[in-house]
């Protein structure tokens, strides 16, 4: 585990912007990058100062049942909060760093009120508005933490969706990762409309399938 791994979550940046003179600050991030199969998924959150969440950490490292009951928590007590997406056809077109930022632009433009500056997860969002790229955010502070886990959360929730639709992929218990009983549905079955062509995985698989229908 890296160093800065080891700090701990806190409303550190919060407090710095505050100082500066900002009051509506939103933790950004985005979920879903690495998958083979499904939308990128984003959220912001503008957490309320006098409304404190407990065990706010980076989604990754939480139960899937207290990333569960967090996402409520944090639906019940934040200030604003909004869930954005950006489409596998965008992800295919403008690659996932770039489908990663449009989706977190959506979240945030979908705030109400409106955030005044941004903590955002590893990056930078193409709007006009104050903000601040924290490498290894959703692990320091909370705000970011609390939108990787709506971003998590949400998409999630819809895997467990696309798995009813796509069965043989194991899309609920893999959430769309490429682990072996993913890459197993898709030589045996091809990929679905879901599938992310742009990705190694499956761009292969597919190359593959139809040079054997070619063959036959």
């Amino acid at each position: 585990m890296s160093p800065v791994r080891k700090l701990a979550c806190s409303l550190t940046f919060e407090r710095e912007a505050r100082i500066g003179g900002f009051k509506a600050i939103a933790g950004v991030d985005e979920a879903g990058r690495g998958c083979l199969l499904g939308p990128v998924y984003a959220a912001a959150v503008i957490l309320h100062p006098d409304r404190p969440i407990r065990g706010l950490n980076d989604s990754k490292v939480l139960d899937p049942e207290i990333r569960e009951e967090l996402a409520i928590r944090i639906r019940e007590r934040a200030v604003a909060f909004a869930v954005a997406a950006a489409t596998v056809l965008e992800i295919d077109r403008i690659n996932i760093l770039q489908a990663s930022r449009l989706a977190m632009r959506r979240a945030v433009e979908a705030l109400q009120p409106a955030a005044d500056y941004l903590l955002v997860d590893a990056t930078t969002i193409d709007l006009p508005v104050a903000q601040r790229a924290i490498i290894h955010g959703d692990g320091l502070s909370r705000s970011i933490a609390a939108a990787s886990i709506l971003a998590k959360t949400s998409r999630d929730a819809l895997l467990r969706e696309l798995d009813l639709v796509y069965p043989g992929y194991g899309l609920a218990s893999n959430k769309g990762y490429g682990c072996p009983e993913h890459l197993a549905g898709l030589d045996l079955l091809g990929p679905t409309p879901e599938h992310r062509m742009t990705y190694a995985p499956v761009r292969e698989r597919t190359q593959r399938s139809l040079f054997a229908e070619a063959g036959s």
